[in-house]
């Protein structure tokens, strides 16, 4: 996947009102409705005592340009 790394594709089968609300948080948190799901099982595994590493942290922006581009 570009830019994402190694990711697991996973098939989830939701509610529909629980599809919108967790939509309705990711707008409001400016983030993908699959950041947003992301950020909501890490949060349910740390409440539970679960220890996982930070995510990678994903670049954004421009690429820096090239020194011999004017």
């Amino acid at each position: 996947m570009p830019g994402g790394g190694d990711r697991k594709a996973y098939p989830l089968r939701v509610d529909p009102a629980l599809w919108a609300a967790v939509e309705r948080c990711a707008a409001a948190d400016l983030r993908s409705v699959n950041a947003q799901v992301e950020f909501l099982l890490r949060e349910a595994l740390k409440s539970r005592g679960v220890k996982l590493d930070p995510p990678a942290q994903v670049k954004r922006g421009r690429p820096p340009k090239d020194q011999g581009e004017k």
